[in-house]
Parts: structure tokens; sequence; C-alpha cells
């Protein structure tokens, strides 16, 4: 039998994806913006989708939820949001910005679930936030649960993905369990970084990006994401993974029917001309001076990729580097082939909700590697699936924020509300992204 995993604060799913391909069934995601629990239904179309906050969410509700009666839960993972610090002498976790995190404890806890990974920020380790693990650590002491010490900060450029992305992994276990180990590094992201050759120090952006065809080359991609072409090259050894045309593409996940060729996720941007030649007059591997976006290197690694803003924060996109070969932007899907997301996996059509949608989320071969040491801690060993499962319905990629909060039949957030102006300067950057580049690059 495969292992259970709970996914809290879910997002579109780089966790539950990493956790279902070390072997783990997710049975439930827990995601309070209604537009991510729709890309998490249609890429994880099993999987039990609770679309509210985990605020009061009971262990009875998960479980009746995820329609697993009392069975055993083996491992709850999520990122819970947090400021880390508060008030010189009040106690961090008693700020009710990071009543979020305690929540995280509560719930693990009631489910009794046997083990626990906790991912975050690396800014929580550094300087007065370490008071902030510190408490967190006493706080799954008292409910039970013993920590992995010292905690670890992660790079995902050293399991396998081409971009240097940063994140705390702490794991945890049920007292009398087995506490999982740290997965060793898999790759040698400084070869990369500093821009050696030679494959065997992990994949390069050329790696990832190369066979994947121009989307400028694609007039219908101005106002789709997706075309049928056969203009797909000769991909590299990450590339086939990630299009699923290798031995191991599916690891111990479940295949999944799909039609390998629609290019997906790759709406274009229109840059202006003079954009396109600072672009083009930018060296690989440096900044353009204007905008402050990083121009891939085809030798080197991404900068990390972050997520932008939602409405209520200015729906700031999310600066997308520039490709090392064309003179624009990288789409959505080159994004996600950076993060090791296969080419199946697909997010929403516009390119400021699948920005963020990748960029919050936890790139899935690290998370697989970080699952893959909660499998052995667990004393099990992972099996493949022997059925396929076929995708959700196209229609959840293409839902706005209300027609999502309609159809899983919720309030909007509040926090997450389009207002008017997040709107008006959304609209701004699909249609003429350089224009606010500035903004961006500090947003």
């Amino acid at each position: 039998m495969r292992p259970i995993g709970i996914d809290l604060f879910a997002g579109a799913g780089g966790l539950s994806l990493g956790f279902e391909q070390a072997g783990f069934d997710v049975v439930a995601a827990v995601e309070i913006d209604p537009v991510h629990c729709a890309v998490h239904k249609f890429n994880f179309p099993r999987t039990a989708i609770i679309p509210r906050s985990v605020t009061g969410l009971s262990a009875k509700e998960i479980r009746i939820a995820a329609g697993i009666g009392g069975k055993e839960v083996d491992c709850v993972f999520g990122g819970a949001p947090c400021q880390g610090f508060s008030l010189i002498g009040q106690r961090v976790l008693d700020d009710p910005r990071n009543k979020l995190v305690l929540e995280f404890v509560r719930i693990v806890a009631e489910l009794r679930a046997r083990t626990f990974v906790f991912e975050n920020v690396k800014g929580l380790t550094l300087g007065r936030h370490k008071s902030f693990l510190k408490e967190l650590v006493e706080a799954f002491d008292d409910v039970g649960y013993d920590v992995r010490l010292p905690w670890q900060v992660l790079n995902a450029g050293n399991f396998g993905t081409p971009q240097f992305r940063e994140r705390l992994i702490l794991f945890g276990c049920r007292k009398g369990e087995t506490l999982p180990d740290y997965p060793t590094a898999q790759t040698n992201l400084s070869a990369r970084k500093n821009h050696i050759d030679g494959l065997e120090n992990g994949p390069t952006c050329e790696d990832a990006l190369d066979d994947l065809p121009d989307a400028d080359r694609f007039k219908s991609l101005l106002g789709s994401d997706t075309v049928k072409t056969s203009k797909f090259g000769r991909p590299s050894k990450y590339a086939a993974e990630l299009r699923g045309l290798s031995n191991d593409s599916w690891h111990f996940g479940y295949v999944r029917r799909w039609d390998a060729t629609v290019l997906t996720s790759s709406a274009r941007t229109e840059h202006t001309d003079i954009s396109r030649r600072r672009f083009a007059d930018t060296e690989p591997g440096n900044v353009e001076p204007i905008s402050r976006f990083y121009k891939l290197s085809p030798t080197g690694v991404s900068n990390t990729l972050r997520a932008g803003t939602d409405g209520a924060r200015g729906a700031f996109t999310s600066p997308r580097p520039i490709h090392y070969r064309f003179d624009r932007c990288i789409t959505v899907r080159e994004m996600a082939r950076l993060h090791g997301f296969p080419d199946w996996f697909r997010f929403n059509i516009t390119k400021w909700h699948g920005a963020r949608q990748i960029g919050n989320s936890v790139p899935p071969p690290m998370a697989r590697a970080v699952a893959a040491e909660v499998m052995k801690a667990l004393g099990a060993a992972p099996s493949k699936p022997l059925e396929s499962i076929d995708l959700g319905d196209a229609k959840l990629l293409s839902m706005d924020l209300s027609n999502a909060a309609r159809y899983f039949d919720v309030d909007t957030p509040p926090s997450r509300r389009d207002k008017k102006s997040g709107n008006k300067k959304r609209k701004q950057i699909e249609i003429e992204e350089e224009r606010i580049a500035g903004q961006v690059a500090h947003g």
C-alpha cells in the first residue's frame, strides 16, 4: 500500500507532485485560493480539494473529505505563510500574523500524522527570525513531535533543477517514530552557476529549454496559451524526462494520459521593439539595466523564479527572466521547465496567474528528494502504480478568481479580491510588460 500524504497550503501542487512521484498517495490538498484549487484539481483529479483556510479546519473534516476514515496519515506537508518575528519581548508564535503556523502544528497533531515536512523561506534561519524556529520546535515538542536538528536550507539547484532556489526544510515525526534524514545533494549547482559545461553537473537552462519551439513563431499564442505543433527539438536527458519520453519520467507517480503534441502554458508577451533591442543587447548571465530582468545563460542556471503579487498587493506580475536566445521574456511553460514541472502539468491560462503559481511552488524534483527521505523513515518501499489516469476538465485552467470561487462554492478570500486598480495594472502588464518593468523589479 502507498503511504498517505496530506498537503496544507497546497498552491498549484509542487509538493504534492514531488510526494506523489516519491510513492505517496496525496489524498487531500487544502488551499484557500480558488484559482490554485482549480489548477490542483486539474492536475490531481483524484485528490480531494478542500478550498478553505486551515484556520479551524478539523482533522475529522479532512478525513471525511479525503475518504480515508480512520487510516493512519503518514505525512502532512506544506509551507505556512509567516512573519517570523514580532515586537520585542513578545513570543513570535503569539503574533496573530503567525497563527497559520500554529494551525499547521495543530492539524499535524490532530491527524496524529507519523511525520511532517514544514517548508519555508531561508530568511527564517537568519537573525531574529531564528527565534521563530526555536519556538516552532518547542510547539511541536509540546504536541508530541520531534524535529530533525539542526535544520537545513536546501537548494533546488542541487536536486536536478536548473534554478538557484533556497528553501528551509524542517522534518519532524511523532515521538517514537523515525526522524527522516536530509537528502544528499544530487547535482553540482556551483558548477552550473559558474557556467562550467558538463551534464554530470546537472541540467542547465539550455538543457531545460532548447527543445521547446519559440512561442513567437505562433500567432495563435497571442490569444491562447496552447498550440498543436510538431516543432519540438531534440530533447536533453532532462527535457526528455519532463516530456514523458524516458522510462523514469513518471518515477513512482501516476501516469497521466495527455497529448504530447500540444505546447501548453505558452501565451506570448508583446514587447516593444525598443525592449527587444535592449534584451538582445544584454549578455547572457547579466541583468538588463532598464527592466532589471535577468538574462538566462545557456550553460548556467536560472535565478530564483518569483511569484509576483496578488490583486490586493498591486497585481505585479512575476519578473520573468529573458530567454538566452530569443529577445523576449520566457513563457510560463519555460518557467515550468526551469522549475522541474513536467509538460503534462498545466497552469492557469493567464501569464499572471500561471507565473504566480510556479513562483509560489516548491520545485517537484527537490520535493521528490525530500519525500523519498520521508519514505525511508517510514520503512516503506515505493511502488509504481499499475493504472494511468486522465487529467481534469481543461475549463478549470481558465477560471478567474470569481469563477473559481463559484465553482467551489466559496467566498472570494478578502485578501485575494481583485481590486479595480489591481486589475488595471495587471492588464497593462499583460499587454506591455516592460512599461512597468521598474515597478515589477522592486515589487
